[in-house]
């Protein structure tokens, strides 16, 4: 895996071409480290409070809460967060940069928007759903939404304290 760490927050990564720009895409089954039939069907169950999954020793997955904490740390908001080659100032460290994203496998938007899976499933059809954030480049788009636990998205961790 490679990695990139910005004051307490990664992006871990895996084996895709262009995992030294922008890291590995995942579904959230092997984000969270659970087994892949977690993708079909619910695991509820299985979802900690402060889930590491595929982070490392001393980090967690990155929760809504957080990124909302992250998002407002300052008052420039989405442009504050992401990387100056994502059309922002990274005031906050966090380099929030246009990945892009595998949808039903297909790979889009590469340096135009950035998705990343949250330890939530979707609570009316947790078969099919799982929390997602977003992040367009024009910031026309952004916010959460519940989508295919199958998708590719980027991974998001936070320095446990």
């Amino acid at each position: 895996y490679c990695s990139f760490l910005h004051s307490g927050l990664a992006v871990f990564s895996g084996r895709n071409i262009h995992c030294d720009e922008y890291g590995g895409l995942y579904q959230w089954s092997e984000m969270m480290q659970l087994p892949s039939r977690c993708n079909t069907e619910s695991c509820a169950d299985l979802i900690k409070p402060n889930h590491q999954g595929i982070c490392p020793d001393g980090w967690r997955l990155l929760t809504e809460d957080d990124f909302y904490v992250v998002l407002h740390a300052n008052d420039v908001g989405a442009k504050g967060v992401r990387a100056t080659s994502f059309g922002g100032l990274n005031y906050s460290g966090y380099s929030l940069i246009g990945a892009g994203y595998n949808w039903v496998h297909e790979f889009r938007r590469l340096k135009e928007s950035s998705y990343w899976f949250y330890p939530v499933e979707e609570s009316e059809d947790s078969e099919m759903g799982a929390l997602a954030g977003y992040q367009t480049k024009s910031l026309t788009s952004s916010g959460s939404q519940y989508t295919y636990k199958t998708n590719g998205f980027s991974v998001r961790c936070v320095m446990v304290k």
